[in-house]
């Protein structure tokens, strides 16, 4: 008995060949939530007041904390090696987003339109808040996808809760060290950096928390959807490698 059921416990390797039904869709929904947070939600601040208490945060962390979780499911799933292709795929993605974005508010305006300001107030990140953010999401999602791919061989498989958060723990504490740092350190106070930085992570693994169950509801139904439950017995765990 697995997390999600009777199934049949394989090692990663004997994925090789074999059709996956859902993968796909899984790898399309982390690059979509991911790029999609940075796009849309990283460049808004926004202020909820709860209990009499004004809260400001970027508005993008309410939906990055995602990719995490569909990081946690396709390691849980498909094991680190296709968690890996898939982060490799993120990786490319957030570049090519940022070059895109860099070359499109680089271009002149046409004579009479007026939305340039407003282009590059939305798509004009600093350089090096962009190359911070593509950093530590690579060094955050490698750290978090091993932590858990060891974690369920340690676990055997049992108790998903303490992989899910356990990992994203480890990965949400890599990449804010590198995130904030590098992105702000110099600008804003040692002590504001550390603030903003603590503040974050305490939000991101919160939300990793209060979705638990929905984690053990995809994670469930991917599995008896494949018939199989992967551990990474044998795998190869650097990640600079593309083969399966």
């Amino acid at each position: 008995m697995t997390d999600g059921g009777e199934l049949r416990a394989v090692n990663a390797g004997a994925l090789a060949g074999r059709p996956l039904r859902c993968f796909d869709f899984t790898m399309a929904a982390f690059v979509t939530v991911l790029l999609l947070s940075n796009v849309i939600g990283a460049g808004k601040m926004a202020t909820l007041t709860l209990a009499g208490h004004a809260f400001t945060f970027g508005a993008g962390i309410l939906f990055f904390p995602a990719s995490y979780i569909l990081g946690d499911v396709l390691t849980e799933v498909y094991g680190y090696a296709r968690a890996r292709r898939c982060i490799w795929a993120g990786f490319a993605g957030l570049l090519f987003m940022a070059v895109m974005s860099l070359v499109v508010v680089a271009l002149p305006p046409a004579a009479g339109w007026g939305g340039q300001a407003a282009y590059e107030a939305v798509f004009g990140a600093v350089p090096r808040i962009v190359a911070a953010s593509i950093t530590a999401f690579w060094a955050g999602e490698f750290v978090n996808s091993f932590v858990l791919a060891r974690m369920k061989l340690w676990t055997r498989g049992r108790w998903l809760w303490t992989r899910t958060v356990g990992s994203t723990v480890v990965g949400q504490a890599v990449d804010s060290l590198i995130f904030y740092p590098l992105a702000f350190l110099g600008v804003w106070s040692a002590a504001g950096v550390t603030q903003v930085a603590v503040t974050n992570f305490a939000l991101k693994v919160g939300w990793e928390v209060l979705l638990t169950p929905l984690t053990y509801l995809v994670v469930g139904g991917l599995k008896r959807a494949e018939g199989i439950d992967v551990f990474d017995r044998g795998t190869d765990f650097t990640p600079f490698r593309a083969k399966l």
